[in-house]
């Protein structure tokens, strides 16, 4: 069991609590921001209170940081008024803003290194190939979870869901949202496996030494 938190932790999730209030304080539309800050303000309590019981990767809380920070500033602007998602449009000469993609990216990038996690330190699944396969299930039907969430918030809301939706009119919104939560999960998967398996290994010994 551990003494308490490491100072790193504490300054990430402090960090977070004070970006979510002033992102709160001052977001375009209060409604959509808290919708869309939500999983934040249920995933900090659960790390939490699994930290001593099931602490994960350094790199993993990274991960989760970085994302965190995604959803904060698409729940503060909306994701079609987010600054560095016009720059990027710019960039690549694209009709509407993308910043909603690098959401649904990281959807998928952060819940596929989560899930993998889980189950190679639980011993769940046997083999590298099915584990593969797995993660990716998961984290497509995390992603369509999210867009059945995202309906049912369409058909309570009204009109008043366009802010939350963020389609700016692409009618293959939802399809793409999941194809770049796909995209999000194989990147992970391909180009972050060995780095993972790393802090794993790490994590694990060090927890078969106490």
């Amino acid at each position: 069991m551990r003494d308490g938190y490491p100072k790193v932790l504490i300054v990430g999730a402090v960090s977070l609590i004070v970006l979510l209030i002033y992102s709160g304080l001052h977001s375009y539309d209060l409604l959509t921001w808290f919708m869309e800050t939500l999983p934040i303000m249920i995933a900090l309590p659960i790390l939490a209170a699994t930290y001593r019981s099931f602490p994960l990767t350094s790199l993993l809380y990274l991960v989760i940081f970085i994302h965190a920070i995604v959803l904060i500033f698409g729940g503060m602007y909306t994701y079609a008024r987010v600054p560095l998602g016009f720059e990027i449009a710019q960039w690549l000469d694209l009709s509407r803003n993308p910043y909603d993609k690098i959401g649904h990216f990281m959807q998928g990038f952060a819940p596929a290194l989560i899930t993998r996690e889980i189950l190679i330190r639980g011993n769940y699944i046997n083999g590298r190939r099915m584990l593969n396969f797995i993660v990716i299930c998961i984290v497509l039907a995390i992603s369509a979870s999210y867009e059945l969430i995202e309906w049912g918030a369409a058909l309570w809301m009204g009109q008043g869901a366009d802010e939350f939706l963020g389609t700016q009119g692409d009618i293959w919104d939802t399809q793409s949202d999941m194809f770049f939560a796909l995209i999000g999960s194989t990147v992970a998967i391909i180009f972050f496996t060995k780095l993972h398996d790393k802090w794993i290994k790490k994590v694990v010994d060090n927890e078969n030494s106490r």
